[in-house]
C-alpha cells in the first residue's frame, strides 16, 4: 500500500477539471502544436578506432529518380523490384549521400575525399570542429567529380596547408583523358601530390588497397590502430542494397563493370570474413557499418554502438 493514499475522483471532478483547463493554461492541442521543421541530419559523426579519431562528414545529399538507370542495369525490372521490395525501399527514387572522412591520428589530420564543392566540404569540416586550414593531408580515392569537387574553388585551394595523396594509376588515367573536372580541380595540385600504388602507406596505419574497376585506379584505404581496423571503401560499392546484396549487378558509373564486380565480391568477402567495419562514401549517413555474407551476395549491417565504447 502506498505511503501517500491516492484520492478517488468522481465523474464530477473530471468535468470540473475539463472546464477549468483554459484557466489553468492547458491550451488545446491545436493551440499548443509546435511547427514542423522538416527532416534533419547530423553533419558529422565521430568515433575512436584505436588511437585514431575518425569522423564521417555529410558533405551533401541528393534524391535521384529512376534508380534502375544506375543500378542493376543488367537485370530485369521484376528482379529489381523484388529486391527493392524485400529491403523496403522504393524503385522510383534513391537517396544518395556524399560522405568524406576525417582521420585524426594524433599527429596529422587526414581528409579522405572532398565532396561536390568547396562550400559543402568546408561546412562539413566545420561541423566536425575543424577548419580547412587544419587539414594536413587530403587523400583522393578517385577522380569523379563528387570526390574532387571540393579541392578548389574561385578562391583557390580549399585546404591551403595540406599536401595531397592519390593513386598513380588513377592520376595518370585522368591526366591523359583531358577531363575538365580533373583539369580544374586536381591538375593544379599535381606538384603537391604524392602518388601511391596498392600496399603503399599514406602514414603509419593508413594503407592503400587496390579497388580498381569503378575507375581505372580507384583505391580504398585500410586503417589499423592498436589492433583495430577499418576500411575507407569509397565507391567500390555504391548502394547498401543494390550493390552489396547483388555484387554482380552492373552500375552505370563503374567504368570497367566486370572488374568492379570482381572488386566488390573480393572486398565484401574480406570485410565479412574479418568482421571489419567500413565507411562507404554513398552508404546511408553516417555511412559506417559491417558486412555479412548472405546467399550469393552480402548484407549491410549499420553500425550501432560497437565503436563508441
Amino acid at each position: 500500500m502506498s505511503e501517500f493514499p491516492i484520492p478517488m475522483l468522481s465523474r464530477r471532478h473530471f468535468i470540473a477539471l475539463g472546464a477549468a483547463a483554459p484557466a489553468l493554461g492547458l491550451a488545446s492541442q491545436a493551440q499548443a502544436m509546435a511547427p514542423q521543421l522538416g527532416a534533419q541530419t547530423i553533419d558529422a559523426r565521430r568515433f575512436k578506432l584505436g588511437a585514431f579519431e575518425v569522423t564521417t562528414l555529410l558533405a551533401g545529399a541528393r534524391t535521384v529518380p529512376d534508380p534502375q538507370t544506375i543500378f542493376g542495369m543488367n537485370v530485369g525490372e521484376d528482379d529489381f523490384a523484388k529486391a527493392s521490395a524485400s529491403a523496403n525501399i522504393p524503385t522510383d527514387a534513391a537517396q544518395f549521400f556524399f560522405t568524406p572522412t576525417l582521420v585524426n591520428t594524433g599527429v596529422d589530420l587526414v581528409l579522405f575525399d572532398t565532396g561536390l564543392n568547396p562550400e559543402g566540404i568546408s561546412a562539413a569540416v566545420a561541423a566536425a570542429g575543424y577548419s580547412p586550414d587544419d587539414v594536413d593531408i587530403v587523400v583522393v580515392t578517385h577522380m569523379h567529380g563528387d570526390h574532387i569537387g571540393g579541392l578548389m574553388g574561385d578562391a583557390g585551394a580549399t585546404f591551403p596547408n595540406a599536401r595531397y595523396v592519390t593513386g598513380a594509376v588513377e592520376f595518370d588515367h585522368w591526366a591523359a583523358a583531358g577531363n575538365d573536372g580533373f583539369n580544374a580541380k586536381m591538375a593544379p595540385l599535381a606538384e603537391q601530390t604524392t602518388m601511391l600504388t596498392p600496399g603503399d602507406a599514406v602514414l603509419s596505419g593508413i594503407e592503400a588497397v587496390e579497388a580498381f574497376g569503378h575507375t581505372p585506379g580507384h583505391m580504398a584505404y585500410r586503417l589499423d590502430s592498436d589492433g583495430q581496423s577499418l576500411l575507407i571503401a569509397a565507391d567500390f560499392a555504391n548502394h547498401y542494397v543494390w550493390s552489396l546484396g547483388y555484387p554482380d549487378w552492373e552500375v552505370k558509373f563503374d567504368m570497367d563493370k566486370s572488374a568492379a564486380a570482381a572488386t566488390r565480391k573480393s572486398l565484401l568477402g574480406m570485410l565479412a570474413a574479418e568482421k571489419m567495419p567500413f565507411i562507404g562514401y554513398h552508404m546511408p549517413f553516417p555511412a559506417l557499418g559491417y558486412i555479412e555474407a548472405r546467399d550469393a551476395g552480402f548484407q549491410y549491417v549499420p553500425h550501432s554502438y560497437q565503436l563508441l565504447m
